[in-house]
């Protein structure tokens, strides 16, 4: 079983749940998938299933964190210039 992909796995389960540090978590857990796929093709060994799946939650939890910290940025922008219009 190789590690990496273990570990690629539970970072990209993380990057979804996490709020905002999630973005730099699914960074993380895309390059260990990355870098577990490269083991794998030089040596046999189990645990693609776990690096697909690491790999597919890491790219799942950098965009829905991309999203929050987009929404976050655009409330902050839109409701800080409004204020100045209601008053």
């Amino acid at each position: 079983m190789n590690n990496k992909a273990i570990t690629s796995l539970t970072l990209g389960i993380m990057s979804i749940f996490i709020p905002i540090v999630g973005l730099i978590i699914g960074i993380f857990g895309l390059t260990y998938a990355n870098q577990s796929f490269k083991e794998m093709n030089e040596v046999e060994s189990e645990g693609k299933n776990f690096a697909i799946g690491g790999k597919v939650c890491s790219i799942i939890g950098i965009c829905i964190q991309a999203g929050v910290i987009i929404l976050i940025v655009t409330g902050f922008f839109l409701f800080s210039s409004f204020k100045s219009f209601v008053l």
